[in-house]
């Protein structure tokens, strides 16, 4: 990667657009500094730190956002709305027929699909600003004892003033960095909202290494956190390798392709593939289930958590410490690539495809013959990723429960950081390849 980007820096367009995704985060750290009017971001710190170490759903937004939210930042809510809306599109292009005719229309009709998701974007930021306003109106300690996170009270003219300016700096600051996001998509290397969602994880890198690092010290008085600390930073280092194996995993179904003769020439006849990726789906799987687990705990920002009886005990399942939460969010990973995979890929339209372009699979007669194939490789496949991103999630998870050491890098985080890594590498790689092929007329 390192020597890619060298490469990369010794082209002048390339480096410009280096230095233009350089200036983007630079203005994203600056805005992770600006505080929200009207908040008290020491008394929030103290607040929300217990909850990332239990792994709540504050705790997690905390972590995505490079912990803005903790700091109250212009960009607390971070670019979790505007991730939420692509997904809530993509799902509709595929369920609204005005919406699929739409993206067949070419460049327009993608315009159309993306100024829609910008009015998505700025409508989920505003109710996840407006819960978590009432997180902050909330706010107590263990006791129950109402902590001082706003400097006015709810009631009042200065109240509502209060509520109305903390709820829209926090929509804006969600619209500027989609702004922001799409600026790099246009000027800079990347994704741009991948670049922005990357920049606030690795800002939480310090806080990892600070956490591991007091771990270590106690091993002078406790020599059993030698071995945990030892055996968590092994399991970062093995987890990362097998998100990279199993990112470039593929499986690969031979094609053939037969003769054809046009004229006085012959096309054809050569073998290709058909490459099918283990990990087609990404991360959606995952941010699939934790939005359909994190519903628990949205309801609590609002309503606020129980103290007792049967809905204490309903919600306590719901943290993410907790083993009925694990198993859900297990099957929930799986239930998810599965369908995201049923949504993208289509067996019988490959399979005509395949017939139209007069390739067959050898051995397999076209038509149903193909589909079936076809369905039941990509049935094992999706299988295979499912349970490589299920074991990815929950494994943080278990190592924090046996070892005790929570960290603020999760599965998800990892497998974020290693996938746009990645990515951008061989998005640099294919422009420098572009700019180095000789084409006809040299």
């Amino acid at each position: 990667m390192l020597t890619t980007m060298r490469n990369a820096w010794q082209m002048p367009d390339l480096r410009k657009k280096l230095l233009f995704t350089f200036f983007v985060i630079v203005i994203f750290r600056i805005g992770s500094a600006i505080p929200v009017p009207f908040v008290n971001p020491e008394s929030l710190a103290n607040l929300i730190a217990p909850m990332e170490a239990s792994g709540s759903l504050v705790g997690y937004l905390n972590v995505l956002s490079g912990g803005n939210l903790e700091k109250a930042t212009l960009f607390a809510m971070s670019i979790t709305p505007y991730i939420n809306a692509s997904i809530i599109m993509q799902l509709l292009t595929v369920a609204i027929t005005p919406l699929a005719n739409m993206a067949k229309e070419g460049e327009e009709g993608r315009k159309k699909i993306g100024a829609i998701t910008r009015i998505v974007t700025i409508v989920l930021g505003l109710v996840q600003a407006t819960a978590y306003y009432t997180f902050l109106a909330n706010g107590a300690d263990g006791n129950n004892n109402p902590l001082n996170l706003l400097q006015f009270s709810k009631v009042g003219f200065m109240g509502v003033f209060q509520a109305v300016v903390i709820i829209l700096c926090f929509t804006a600051g969600t619209a500027l960095m989609m702004w922001l996001g799409e600026q790099i998509n246009a000027k800079g290397i990347g994704n741009g909202i991948s670049i922005l969602l990357f920049a606030g994880i690795v800002a939480r890198m310090p806080v990892t290494i600070a956490i591991l690092w007091s771990s270590y010290k106690m091993g002078a008085q406790d020599p059993v956190k030698y071995f945990t600390t030892t055996a968590v930073i092994l399991s970062l280092l093995a987890t990362i390798w097998v998100i990279v194996l199993m990112n470039d995993s593929e499986r690969r179904i031979p094609v053939q392709y037969a003769k054809r003769v046009v004229g006085r020439k012959q096309y054809g006849g050569q073998s290709s593939h058909l490459p099918i990726k283990v990990g087609m789906s990404g991360v959606l799987p995952i941010i699939f289930a934790g939005s359909i687990l994190s519903i628990p705990s949205t309801i609590t920002l609002f309503a606020g958590e129980p103290t007792a009886g049967f809905w204490k005990g309903f919600m306590d399942q719901f943290k993410t410490t907790a083993p009925v939460y694990c198993i859900l969010y297990f099957l929930l990973i799986i239930a998810f690539a599965y369908f995201y995979t049923s949504i993208q890929y289509n067996p019988l339209e490959m399979s005509n495809n395949l017939r139209k372009q007069a390739g067959t699979i050898p051995g397999i007669r076209p038509g149903k013959p193909t589909t079936d194939f076809i369905a039941k490789v990509l049935s094992k496949i999706t299988l295979i990723g499912a349970l490589f991103l299920a074991f990815i999630a929950i494994a943080p998870i278990v190592v924090s429960a046996v070892t005790g050491i929570s960290l603020a890098l999760g599965g998800t985080s990892i497998i974020i950081l290693v996938g746009v890594a990645l990515e951008t590498t061989r998005t640099m790689e294919s422009e420098m390849m572009m700019r180095h092929y000789k084409g006809f007329l040299d």
